[in-house]
């Protein structure tokens, strides 16, 4: 289950699928998360819980947000302490002048990318991965 290390082979078998839904930044001070709401993902900093979650969700529960964003899976498995991987694809992104958020879970890379720009981000993924 440890994946892929091999820089050269995680660029080149890598695809990029773009996953429904506009998502927000948010967070709370108290680690209480509201009901109704379904967090892609949770991470507490030392100022308060940070939450990456739909923007209706966000609405919905009246929590302030930043960073409207699309999420674009990495379709590889990348190992958890592979060099390289992330640098190599924001250091291109930001070639196009494109701020990102990239995460990190077990299985796979994500990369939040300013809401209306997800196409060229898409495309800059896919030449990479040439």
């Amino acid at each position: 289950m440890g994946g892929q290390t091999n820089l050269d082979a995680l660029l080149r078998t890598m695809s990029a699928n773009l996953i429904d839904g506009l998502y927000v930044f948010a967070t709370i001070a108290d680690g209480k998360i509201p009901k109704g709401i379904r967090p892609r993902m949770l991470f507490q900093e030392a100022e308060g819980m940070t939450l990456i979650l739909l923007k209706d969700e966000a609405e919905a529960c009246g929590l302030p947000y930043e960073f409207p964003s699309r999420m674009i899976t990495l379709e590889v498995h990348s190992s958890l302490d592979a060099v390289g991987f992330l640098a190599r694809i924001t250091t291109a992104l930001a070639r196009h002048e494109m701020g990102v958020n990239p995460v990190s879970g077990f299985f796979h890379d994500h990369l939040f990318v300013p809401d209306g720009r997800e196409s060229e981000a898409l495309a800059v993924l896919k030449e990479l991965a040439s």
